[in-house]
């Protein structure tokens, strides 16, 4: 996705937050490029591998 925003003449008194999620960014001001990542961060011990099927005779 290319997003482009042009905010001329931007001028910033007062921020107020309420609430943050789990993903946000909050900006201001200049930057060149946001590169967004995600990762599960689930325990390894709640992985369950199993062979349901056996694949020898």
């Amino acid at each position: 996705m290319i997003m482009e925003v042009h905010n001329y003449g931007l001028h910033v008194t007062n921020v107020q937050i309420d609430a943050i999620a789990a993903s946000s960014v909050f900006l201001i001001g200049d930057n060149d490029s946001i590169v967004l990542s995600s990762f599960f961060d689930t325990p390894p011990e709640s992985y369950s591998i199993l062979n349901l099927v056996p694949l020898g005779a």
